[in-house]
This record gives C-alpha cells, sequence and structure tokens, in this order.
C-alpha cells in the first residue's frame, strides 16, 4: 500500500461510516472521501441533513484499510488483497469497541462484507440489519460506493435501493441526535 494512512475527524459520534480505502487524491489532500467519489457521497448526506462540513465533524469516518491500495494496470483502484485487509483489521476493530456506535454506514462491497455476507448489492442496499460485535448492537445501514466508475447507484434497482436506505439513515435515532445539535 502507498503513502500514510488516511483518516477522517476524530469525532465522537453514535455513527461510523466505513469506506474501502482511499483513492490518490485523498492521500494528497489527507482525509477520505475528497474527491469524485466524496462528492457524491455527500450530495446524499446533504439531502437528508448534513452537509459535507456538518458530516465531517459530527460522524466518525473510517476504512476497511487506510492507506491506499496503488491503481490498477487499466486504470482504477486496486481493491486491498486479503493480507491487506487482515494487516489493518484491528485498528477498525479498536474504533467500533472504543466508539460503540448505534450506526453504523459501510460504504460499497467491501465494506459491506466486513460485517456480513453480501452477494450481490440488491440484497443489502435499502435494508437496515443489525449487527452484533462485542456485545455492541448495531443497525448497519449499507450504502453503494459513489464512484464515478459505478453505475448502479445512478439506474434502477440502484436509484430505489439508495433512496431507501438515506430514508432509514435519516430517520435512526442516531442521525435525528446529530440534527438536533
Amino acid at each position: 500500500m502507498i503513502g500514510t494512512p488516511v483518516t477522517g475527524i476524530p469525532a465522537v459520534s453514535p455513527i461510523m461510516l466505513i469506506g474501502q480505502a482511499p483513492g490518490i487524491k485523498e492521500v494528497d489532500i489527507k482525509k477520505p472521501f475528497a474527491w469524485t467519489a466524496g462528492k457524491t457521497l455527500f450530495k446524499w448526506f446533504t439531502e437528508i441533513g448534513l452537509d459535507e462540513t456538518e458530516f465531517r465533524h459530527q460522524v466518525y469516518m473510517a476504512a476497511v484499510c487506510r492507506c491506499f491500495p496503488g491503481k490498477l494496470v487499466k486504470g482504477g483502484d486496486r481493491v486491498p488483497n486479503k493480507e491487506e485487509i487482515k494487516n489493518c483489521s484491528h485498528w477498525l476493530q479498536r474504533e467500533i469497541n472504543i466508539l460503540k456506535p448505534q450506526l453504523l454506514i459501510p460504504v460499497g462491497k467491501l465494506a459491506i462484507s466486513q460485517f456480513f455476507e453480501v452477494d450481490k448489492l440488491v440484497d443489502v442496499i435499502g435494508k437496515k440489519k443489525p449487527i452484533t460485535l462485542n456485545d455492541n448492537k448495531i443497525d448497519c445501514i449499507a450504502l453503494p460506493h459513489p464512484s464515478g466508475a459505478s453505475t448502479w447507484h445512478r439506474k434502477e434497482p440502484g436509484i430505489r435501493l439508495l433512496k431507501k436506505a438515506l430514508n432509514q439513515i435519516k430517520r435512526h435515532p442516531a442521525w435525528q441526535s446529530l440534527l438536533d445539535k
């Protein structure tokens, strides 16, 4: 993996967002979801009540891997491999243990797969799934990856399921607690 780890603002929050890994622009800018995918992601969150600045200060942002995995030969970012994921997993586990979030928002198939089985996004997006991690019961509402390379969230059934997932996040008590601040 390349570069220094990329982390979000250390917000004490009832919500934890987990991405896949930073892209090369995020390494340069030194914050998660700072480029194209971030523009889409923060547009989604603005629609349900928190703009990018509010979100970054009120939601704990983490990733499966914190360093840039590198580029693919054919273009695009390389997905972290199993060994890289294993090497980084203790950081994520510790953060979950410390924060004990009420709501977990994994973004993209790799992040989602760290918490439950996922064959197809249609099976998990738009569904609130309760999980238990170290005796902590957490609601998990998955989102598709907002990458410009992905068309899943821009065509059906992705459009409908994304809207459903965002509405579930918006109605969740943890999200509501942030809007009340």
